[in-house]
């Protein structure tokens, strides 16, 4: 046999804990064929000496948003800003490129933003400013002479936000295709070897209805698995003994599609998030009488997971606030009991704010919460001050999932917070912010837990444990590179990521 890459002189974390460490590692049609011994011999038609750099298996970033991520870098970013008059100088000085003006990075905790504002430099346009939570934007009069009735200054969320984001819509395939191609060359850069889009065809992040599309065109570097929206279900014509009210298209669902390109969960939104003080709470955020809202009528969200599970979906349940997992929780229950189905693996995306007495619950109905550590980096300050000393050890939970036998999936939420695995992972160890603020100190994992959950944990949640999350014989040989071990290192987020190897290809090396 004559492989097509052999790896030698590499420190290999394998996570799989039949054979743990390797230094070679034998590649042949994409596949990992075997480790050390079993292949030290055999002859290849590349041989890369790493010269003591550590492999990992490539990392899972189980969340995230790709399109919307490169649109943010292509509009007038706001990141930074700390004053009105900046952020106006910033629009003002942005060209004119058709009917709308779109900016991203804006942050309302730091300035304050209103239509008035916006119309001073609209020049004719209609404005559109994304809130960086994704939640949130302010837009100008013209804007809002176009929605429904709505009293606002301009500043609108969740719904309303959704139908000022509907006026945009569609993007072009074209567009969508060159931002998921910028996206791409950014995750590799951090060692990401595949991402599950959270939400495609409808909802907050949505680009167009036909978006899976532009993903089939865009032909990536990485692999990729789409969680479609639910809002796209719709009544179908099933027979009556498969159980299925609504569906979508053909009745496909989960587990359609190749190893590059595939479809995932069934993506609902509960409630909205921390940032825009929107996450649905069952006690108010601190210093105010606001409890946050839900996403939608609890019995249109309670039908579409009831539909969606009984139609064969892994179903993928944004819930961020504690009122909005107690909702969840009651619904998947319901679901299960209703329908029973082995492994269904539902996911709870976020899983924000989980009180002491939801975490066997969330055992008991073997969900997996799919997490976003640097949310608590970026912006765990914020966050510890908005739930009190009470609740601010609940967030974003590391340990307590661990020890009610929970497997956790790391992951982004790019680009709401800096999406590098290492970034998050370090956070997981360390539980601190960065603005040095300890968030939950009981919560942290060992360094290994926390590589788990970006490799095996992601894996898990995406359905594709059989094949990526460890360095094993049989599985696709994907792998991230990097200059030093995250076990011993003072720093692991300043750790380089040396190359980054999808299918036994070199997608990314420095």
């Amino acid at each position: 046999m004559i492989l097509d890459l052999k790896l030698t002189g590499c420190r290999a974390i394998t996570m799989d804990p039949v054979h743990p460490a390797a230094h070679t590692i034998g590649i042949w049609q994409g596949r990992i064929v075997g480790l050390d011994s079993w292949v030290e011999s055999l002859p290849a038609l590349e041989t890369v000496d790493l010269d003591g750099a550590v492999v990992l298996p490539g990392f899972i970033d189980a969340h995230t948003h790709l399109a919307w991520n490169g649109r943010n870098r292509r509009t007038v970013s706001l990141s930074g800003c700390s004053s009105t008059a900046e952020i106006l100088s910033r629009l003002g000085a942005a060209p004119d490129s058709g009917e709308w003006l779109e900016a991203s990075g804006y942050d309302r905790r730091a300035v304050p933003l209103n239509a008035a504002d916006l119309d001073s430099i609209s020049r004719g346009r209609k404005v559109y400013v994304a809130d960086v939570s994704g939640h949130a934007c302010v837009v100008n009069s013209a804007v809002l002479k176009e929605l429904p009735v709505v009293e606002s200054d301009g500043w609108l969320t969740e719904g309303s936000q959704l139908a000022a984001r509907s006026l945009r819509l569609p993007y072009s395939i074209d567009e969508v295709v060159a931002e998921l191609r910028i996206s791409a060359d950014e995750v590799l850069a951090e060692g990401v070897t595949t991402c599950a889009e959270a939400g495609v065809g409808a909802g907050l992040i949505a680009s167009t209805p036909v978006e899976v599309a532009a993903y089939q065109r865009a032909s990536l570097p990485i692999r990729v698995q789409l969680m479609v929206s639910a809002d796209v279900l719709h009544p179908v014509g099933a027979h009556a003994d498969d159980g299925i009210t609504r569906s979508i298209d053909l009745g496909l669902h989960t587990g359609f599609g190749s190893s590059r390109l595939s479809i995932g969960a069934l993506k609902l939104w509960t409630d909205g998030g921390m940032i825009a003080r929107t996450a649905a709470l069952t006690a108010p955020y601190e210093g105010t009488s606001n409890i946050g809202e839900l996403a939608d009528s609890p019995s249109l969200m309670r039908a579409a997971i009831l539909d969606g599970h009984a139609a064969g979906w892994q179903m993928a349940i944004h819930a961020i606030g504690d009122r909005a997992i107690d909702f969840a929780l009651d619904a998947v229950a319901e679901a299960l009991a209703l329908r029973p189905r082995a492994d269904a693996r539902h996911r709870i995306e976020h899983c924000g704010l989980v009180r002491p007495d939801q975490l066997s619950r969330i055992a008991s109905l073997g969900l997996v919460p799919v997490l976003q550590p640097t949310f608590l980096w970026a912006y765990g300050d914020d966050y510890s001050e908005i739930m009190g000393a009470t609740r601010a050890p609940w967030m974003y939970r590391g340990r307590s999932f661990l020890e009610h036998g929970i497997t956790i999936a790391g992951s982004s939420d790019r680009p709401v917070a800096d999406g590098a695995p290492l970034r998050a992972i370090e956070f997981m160890v360390s539980r601190r912010s960065s603005g040095g603020r300890s968030v939950g100190p009981d919560e942290a994992v060992s360094v290994e837990e926390a590589l788990a959950a970006y490799t095996l944990g992601g894996a898990y949640a995406c359905r594709l444990e059989d094949r990526l999350g460890s360095i094993t014989p049989g599985k696709l040989a994907d792998f991230a590179v990097l200059g030093e071990d995250p076990r011993s290192s003072p720093s692991i987020a300043d750790i380089p990521v040396v190359a980054t190897i999808v299918g036994g290809e070199w997608a990314r090396r420095s």
